[in-house]
């Protein structure tokens, strides 16, 4: 686990707000037509940031290198969901270490 990109990673609100809403994505993303155990479909979040498709896809990259998110392919969509292990475990580090 990579402590200071996971830091990097939580430092931009845009990329702290898209991990609050994974964590609960139904009720965000309640109107995906994919079931939500696969993840979120990137087209909606850079649709609920209202930020640039660019944008996004370079936030969520961010937390990709993070492992803080993990994607699945799934035809041509590209779902993401929260690294709930890596959370944890950032979680567990902050609060023993600091």
């Amino acid at each position: 686990m990579n402590f200071d990109l996971i830091h990097k990673a939580l430092a931009n609100p845009v990329r702290r707000q898209i991990l609050q809403w994974l964590k609960t994505p139904a009720e965000y993303f309640g109107e995906q037509d994919y079931p939500l155990d696969l993840g979120v479909c990137c087209g909606l979040i850079d649709k609920r940031t209202g930020l640039s498709q660019s944008t996004v896809s370079a936030h969520l990259a961010t937390l990709q290198r993070a492992d803080l998110v993990l994607i699945k392919r799934v035809g041509q969509w590209i779902f993401y969901r929260r690294n709930e292990e890596t959370i944890q475990a950032f979680l567990a580090h902050l609060s023993d270490d600091l």
